[in-house]
């Protein structure tokens, strides 16, 4: 399919099939197309509103020509959000991930630097002394080791930079801001991923069934977090056994109580490690609250819980047993080795 009749499709509210979303993403995502034909295009789906073919096909393109991390571990999963969601939260996935690491999962976690948010998992690694500059090979090496491996999304999706040029001058969300946690270069089969809006939660999940995910959580909270919230109910779609089913939880159920996000808001990716060295020495706060809870949901994906609550109460017992600080320590250790 050419852009011209592509645009023609979407401009007048008619979705594109799988087979045409794939042709116009790889157009994109190898350089045939200018910067005006993918704005345009871009532009386009967002105001036809993205259907599940289409971003599972552009999901498929990126992932094909992805730099992938081949790593054969158990309990292999991804802890993520796709950011934008403007609560200037700590980095809570990266948080979870080490405690679900301490359960005894192993965690491919796709991310990137700051775009809109005050620290990105990117930063606040390499503010920990950590490197993110490694290769496949080596991040495999991390993950089998110490449980963690971290892949800076740039750098295993260059074909990005073809369409970097548009998104920039555009300035606003497009497809490509949900693509990221659906094109993890490890093809982790399970995810506890979060999301900036609530339209999104369902579909998504949808799109992972189709990309072959096999235990997800989707997440969006009713205060706004990509994010399971200490502040409000959380609208979830679960995919399990084949099947999407969609629910709300709050604090309440899993007896922690209510807080302000004001209490879980950072600056810098400083003061984000400070907060995150907090939580792992077993202080009782709202960040640890928030960790636990998406801990324990990145421990019942990884299939080391029986259902969420189960994970959320190991969750707990790890941050109390001071033993997660360790393994973020070993982390930081490891990548400095190569």
């Amino acid at each position: 399919m050419d852009i011209q009749g592509a645009l023609n499709r979407i401009t007048t509210g008619h979705n594109l099939t799988g087979d045409e979303m794939l042709d116009i993403m790889r157009q994109i995502m190898t350089g045939q197309l200018t910067a005006s034909q993918i704005g345009g295009f871009l532009i386009g789906l967002r105001m036809k509103g993205e259907s599940i073919e289409e971003i599972t096909a552009a999901a498929n393109v990126m992932r094909e020509l992805a730099t992938s991390v081949r790593v054969d571990v158990p309990h292999l999963i991804d802890v993520v959000g796709t950011g934008g969601d403007g609560t200037s939260s700590f980095n809570v996935s990266t948080a979870s991930a080490f405690v679900a690491i301490a359960a005894g999962a192993h965690v491919a976690k796709h991310g990137n630097r700051a775009a809109s948010s005050k620290s990105g998992s990117a930063d606040l690694l390499e503010h920990a002394g950590a490197r993110i500059d490694l290769t496949a090979d080596q991040i495999a090496e991390c993950v089998r080791q110490t449980g963690f491996g971290f892949m800076l999304a740039p750098a295993h999706h260059t074909a990005m930079k073809h369409a970097i040029g548009a998104r920039k001058e555009l300035g606003v969300r497009t497809i490509f801001n949900v693509l990221g946690p659906l094109t993890n270069p490890a093809h982790v089969k399970s995810e506890m991923m979060g999301v900036f809006s609530a339209d999104l939660v369902e579909p998504l999940a949808h799109v992972l069934k189709k990309l072959g995910s096999e235990h997800v959580m989707v997440v969006h909270s009713d205060d706004g977090m990509d994010e399971i919230s200490v502040g409000s109910s959380t609208q979830v779609a679960e995919l399990k056994n084949g099947k999407v089913k969609t629910y709300s939880i709050n604090p309440e159920q899993f007896d922690i109580p209510l807080y302000s996000l004001d209490n879980v808001a950072v600056s810098n990716p400083g003061e984000s490690l400070a907060v995150i060295r907090s939580v792992f020495t077993g202080e009782e706060s709202a960040a640890s609250a928030i960790t636990a809870m998406n801990a324990g949901a990145s421990i019942y994906v990884a299939g080391l819980a029986e259902d969420l609550a189960g994970g959320i109460g190991r969750a707990q017992e790890l941050l109390r047993s001071g033993e997660v600080a360790a393994k973020f320590d070993q982390y930081v250790e490891f990548t400095n080795s190569f």
